[in-house]
């Protein structure tokens, strides 16, 4: 049950081996759960453990794993070779690994790219690797970073990834739309989340590859998940931070929604917000980089006196995404250097959290860059919502 045609999943192995030649490598060993997905379409959450999707200049991509995954492979992925290495005391992945790459013709003197910056290899079996295919041998392959190879090419999405993409959007104005008719006095934390992701699941969407965020009162001032749940009171603020998820596609969203009457600070900081990020959309425009419109962000945020308020840093790009993050690498921040171009999707955040007088107004949604500028894939309403 791939969830794209073959003719995509033709092309991106296609852009996938040109880049791979540009970078001189004779083939690829992917560990990120997302290239698996973007590149076959097997989807897992068995990268916990270790395996690796080997990417040759010529014939179909090889899947090492375990036993338990398989059928997931079957099920999910265009995949026709799948192979397996045997769980028992002292295994080690990484040999078969070695084994595979021999049989394949892709060992010694061979140039492979290694996808290192992902939550799919560990340390530990980096070191494995390493010692299976490197270390103390004469005849061996060169092992070179290349974890930005895919990640880069993922940046601009196709029709069909945009589709998604819309459709996760939906999802999270839905949720929202859960949560604001939950919220109010007396209600728990627990059950605004629970009318949030039980929006998402009852139109078909998927987990988030990380979990809600969720926090009243102090809470209000932190943009992390943590545990424990509290109860609303009549005067209190709630700042939520979700995102729907459709086929592993995300459009995340924020945003502080007061209970009882605002405060001024919360009135003067949504003002800043709504400003910050009408300015940063209107900077997300083909040609233009990230760290300027990280700039936009930095400008009125600072102009309205909020600059100690404020972070460093206002989004990222959102794509298809696996636990235990739905963020990409893409951020804007000062100086990042990443230009922006037609079909990538981008989340602006607009965070503000005063510790001084514990007030909170935090503000995000996802956007759809287009030929000449950028759209807003959220139809909720930039306004301060109270009740």
């Amino acid at each position: 049950m791939p969830h794209f045609s073959d003719a995509e999943f033709a092309d991106r192995l296609t852009r996938t081996r040109k880049s791979m030649k540009k970078q001189g490598l004779d083939a690829m060993l992917l560990f990120a759960p997302e290239s698996h997905y973007w590149l076959t379409g097997y989807d897992t959450f068995g990268f916990c453990f270790f395996q690796c999707m080997i990417v040759p200049m010529k014939g179909e991509p090889v899947l090492l794993t375990r036993s338990a995954d398989l059928r997931q492979a079957e099920f999910t992925s265009i995949l026709n070779e799948v192979h397996i290495w045997k769980d028992r005391e002292g295994a080690n992945g990484a040999d078969d690994l070695r084994g595979l790459l021999k049989d394949m013709g892709l060992f010694a003197g061979k140039r492979l790219g290694v996808e290192l910056d992902t939550q799919g290899l560990t340390a530990k079996n980096w070191r494995m690797v390493k010692g299976a295919l490197v270390n103390g041998r004469t005849k061996r392959p060169e092992l070179v970073d290349a974890s930005d190879l895919i990640t880069d090419l993922r940046l601009v999405k196709s029709e069909a990834e945009i589709a998604f993409v819309r459709k996760a959007a939906e999802l999270s104005d839905l949720s929202l739309e859960a949560a604001i008719a939950m919220t109010g006095a007396g209600v728990d934390e627990g059950a605004i989340l629970a009318a949030m992701q039980g929006e998402i699941f009852a139109r078909g969407g998927d987990y988030a590859g990380n979990e809600f965020i969720i926090g009243s009162g102090q809470g209000a001032l932190l943009c992390r998940y943590y545990s424990g749940r509290r109860t609303l009171e009549s005067d209190d603020q709630l700042t939520l931070e979700w995102s729907g998820a459709w086929r592993r596609y995300h459009a995340p969203m924020m945003n502080t929604l007061v209970i009882g009457k605002p405060k001024p600070a919360h009135i003067r900081m949504r003002t800043a917000c709504i400003e910050a990020l009408k300015a940063c959309e209107a900077a997300l425009k083909p040609g233009n980089t990230l760290g300027n419109v990280f700039n936009e962000h930095a400008r009125i945020l600072d102009e309205h006196g909020l600059r100690k308020h404020r972070l460093n840093a206002c989004g990222y790009s959102v794509g298809s995404r696996f636990t235990p993050c739905w963020m990409d690498s893409q951020m804007f921040f000062e100086g990042a250097e990443t230009v922006i171009e037609p079909n990538m999707t981008f989340f602006l955040h607009m965070i503000l959290m005063d510790s001084e007088t514990g007030t909170a107004q935090c503000l995000g949604r996802t956007s759809l860059v287009t030929p000449d500028g950028s759209e807003s894939l959220s139809r909720a309403s930039l306004d301060l919502v109270v009740t």
